[in-house]
């Protein structure tokens, strides 16, 4: 019997998501009797091409290059994971689709005409078909762990569709908006980290995107009368998700600020 093969790929991105499978550390020595590990730039400068049983992207589509390397992987790749805020929703770096590029080449590099880049940063599934995606900055280590274990067996992986709020539920953890007036995400955020956040008395910040059908229409006067102002409430709803339609599209209105 031929062993699966793996690859991991990296575009724009901080690299979070690879070193979490780095730290998986046991799981990762015991994943690697079941499956052969191809292309890992950075674990290893050995690579094998292609074709590919399963593909892990993380980072974005910011350039070019970009545009043409997502294709070639999705062409080599049986299974394809975008892994990560960055790949899911364009991650942080998604913030300059709100803004003028050409602006911001010419005031930070000295020769701005040697960059190579696109107006936006986008989720990999804008550009070809994505099989899976795993949510988070950076993604959870049990998520990506149970995905390969059953993308290995031949399962669909069972990956959550609700909200941190039933993280919070099944943890025991106290709503920290309802005792303490944090503003927090949780109720219009996709389920899979834990309520790690919320476990720390923190509220969430959205970092694996909209739910499926989130309500953020109801969210949001309850944000304001904990103490957001509009554009705190942007720029939340902006900061890691900022393609997802769910999040863009939001009710909007004249507050003051």
């Amino acid at each position: 019997m031929t062993t699966p093969t793996l690859a991991v790929w990296k575009f724009t991105s901080c690299d979070g998501c690879q070193l979490t499978l780095l730290d998986c550390e046991d799981e990762l020595l015991a994943l690697t009797d079941r499956v052969h590990i191809a292309h890992f730039l950075e674990a290893s400068s050995a690579v094998q091409p292609g074709p590919y049983d399963v593909s892990l992207v993380e980072g974005s589509i910011t350039t070019p290059d970009d545009l043409l390397r997502i294709t070639e992987i999705r062409d080599r790749s049986r299974t394809l994971v975008a892994i990560g805020a960055c790949a899911t929703h364009g991650g942080i770096q998604a913030l300059r689709n709100f803004a003028d590029v050409t602006e911001f080449t010419r005031l930070v590099y000295a020769s701005p005409e040697y960059i190579a880049t696109l107006a936006t940063s986008t989720a990999i599934s804008a550009h070809v078909p994505v099989d899976v995606e795993l949510r988070g900055c950076p993604i959870d280590r049990r998520q990506l762990l149970g995905t390969l274990d059953a993308l290995l067996a031949g399962r669909t992986p069972d990956l959550p569709t609700t909200s941190v709020c039933t993280e919070c539920k099944r943890r025991g953890t106290t709503c920290v908006t309802v005792a303490h007036g944090t503003p927090c995400l949780g109720p219009v955020t996709h389920a899979g980290c834990g309520a790690l956040c919320p476990a720390y008395e923190r509220g969430c910040y959205g970092c694996f995107g909209p739910m499926e059908q989130p309500n953020v229409g109801a969210l949001l006067p309850i944000l304001r009368i904990n103490g957001m102002a509009t554009d705190d409430i942007d720029r939340v709803f902006t900061t890691f998700a900022a393609t997802a339609a769910e999040f863009a599209e939001r009710p909007r209105d004249d507050h003051s600020q």
